[in-house]
């Protein structure tokens, strides 16, 4: 690495020691989701296999769930796996499922991490379910940040599950669809979604300059203040997250009013 480079890395680190230190830790977001986007331009760039990409991405998560654990936050929800990914070719699938499987054993032996699993299990490899269960399982027990693992996971396929979990629930009660139809609110459908009983997420950061959600927790961000970066997931620093972090800070939340 050559002076520039290095005098480059002091002074982004000099900048981000200067944002820690304004940051208010009470106007941290308590539940940040975190759509990783750009592994595979990250890795057309670095001249890298799109495998590689997606390696380099898995392993930015913990680090960057150390950053989280340095403030106040409570819950991280990552997408790491969206329904719409299963239509990509199976040689790039395959491999991402195993990367994927990786990280979430990963999570699960760290023991900082409270593991859950956020999507729909039946379109998963049996072996995936299988990993999923067990790092719930065996961190259930940890005091500490919530990470929700989005894998096979669509905004509207959640939506659509709440709904058919709540008829069902209700059928078994002996409940009629007039009486259902009557009391049906946004708090019962609520108590269906895949992070029932979590705080819907403040904050949602997206990598990569996309300025969409893709579906991404449709229902649980309709007052979440969002944060597009510019920087492809595998690259994203400290100094990123902090930005975010202050730049949130700066808002002033409606909540719709």
């Amino acid at each position: 690495m050559n002076l520039r480079d290095n005098l480059r890395r002091l002074l982004v680190r000099f900048y981000a020691r200067r944002v820690e230190g304004h940051l208010d830790h009470d106007q941290v977001p308590k539940h940040i989701g975190v759509i990783m986007d750009g592994n595979r331009r990250w890795a057309k760039a670095a001249g890298s296999t799109t495998a590689q990409g997606h390696r380099a991405g898995a392993d930015k998560i913990e680090e960057f769930l150390g950053w989280c654990s340095e403030t106040d936050v409570e819950v991280v929800t990552l997408w790491l796996l969206s329904t719409d990914n299963f239509d990509r070719p199976e040689e790039e699938l395959v491999p991402l499922l195993g990367i994927i499987e990786n990280v979430v054993s990963s999570l699960a032996a760290d023991g900082r991490w409270r593991v859950q699993h956020v999507g729909t299990p039946d379109i998963l490899p049996s072996r995936m379910q299988t990993v999923l269960k067990e790092a719930k399982e065996s961190t259930a027990h940890v005091d500490g940040i919530v990470v929700n693992v989005a894998i096979g996971y669509g905004g509207r396929e959640e939506i659509a599950d709440a709904v058919r979990s709540m008829l069902l629930d209700h059928a078994e009660r002996g409940t009629s669809m007039e009486e259902l139809a009557e009391n049906v609110d946004v708090d019962m459908i609520g108590k269906h979604l895949y992070t029932s009983n979590q705080p819907d997420p403040d904050l949602v950061i997206r990598t990569s300059g996309e300025q969409r959600l893709s579906g991404f927790m449709l229902w649980q961000t309709a007052h979440s203040e969002y944060y597009f970066c510019e920087v492809f997931w595998p690259a994203f620093r400290k100094v990123d997250f902090l930005r975010a972090l202050r730049d949130y800070a700066a808002r002033h939340r409606r909540f719709g009013g």
